[in-house]
């Protein structure tokens, strides 16, 4: 005897085929979304040589030169402005490889005594012409604290005391009568580190500005006083 399936067990069947059906017209679902980029962002930039965030340099002129205490010096000025380097550098530049300075200074000062002495009383004759007979020694004083302090800046030392023994090797062997000739090119190799650093220390500030409007301010830096305000007094005939 043939057996029909019962309603039920079609039915069933039929239901089963449809979910089979379904599930192979399915669309599979989308992959999830790739992470977010990852945004590497760069160290905030620092002062070079370790110096302040805030250090106050001198500004570039309209001719691209910056105005220093070596800038538009008398010849007279520019010796006394590298016999006061000289001078910084026999003071600071410690480290074994600077030992000739010291020695060598002493010898310049020997050598080039006259010659020094002269120096001298010109400057104080033309700062009294400028400021009159009882402001001029102070005024002069003044003026000199602030060379020295020029060339004690503590970012700018090591780089300093090389050219300074460089310019001390060259005075051993300069001849007596010759320093107003040796004192421009003298001062501006003594000057030069100071100058490479002004200009390091701009590209700091611009570097720093464009990271600023790039990534935010971020924290601020920490206030300190500038490092060219410590002060190294002497006395004008020191």
């Amino acid at each position: 005897m043939i057996r029909f399936p019962s309603l039920r067990t079609s039915l069933c069947g039929l239901a089963s085929a449809a979910v089979i059906a379904l599930a192979g017209c399915s669309t599979p679902a989308p992959p999830p979304p790739p992470p977010p980029p990852v945004v590497t962002i760069p160290p905030r930039p620092t002062p070079p040589l370790g110096a302040a965030p805030n250090l106050t340099i001198p500004p570039l002129g309209p001719d691209g030169m910056r105005a220093t205490v070596n800038s538009n010096l008398s010849t007279a000025q520019a010796i006394w402005n590298l016999r006061s380097a000289y001078n910084v550098a026999a003071l600071n530049c410690m480290d074994p490889q600077f030992a000739p300075i010291l020695p060598g200074y002493s010898a310049f000062l020997t050598k080039h005594k006259k010659a020094l002495n002269t120096v001298n009383k010109d400057l104080d004759k033309s700062f009294r012409e400028n400021f009159g007979s009882k402001a001029y020694i102070r005024e002069r004083e003044t003026y000199q604290t602030q060379v020295y302090n020029y060339f004690a800046l503590p970012p700018v030392i090591p780089a300093f005391c090389n050219a300074a023994l460089q310019v001390s090797n060259e005075l051993l062997t300069l001849p007596e009568g010759q320093l107003e000739t040796f004192a421009v090119t003298g001062l501006e190799k003594f000057d030069t580190p100071f100058r490479e650093f002004f200009n390091s220390y701009d590209q700091y500030r611009a570097d720093l500005q464009a990271w600023d409007a790039r990534y935010g301010a971020g924290e601020p830096m920490p206030v300190m006083a500038p490092m060219a305000s410590e002060t190294v007094s002497q006395p004008a005939g020191s």
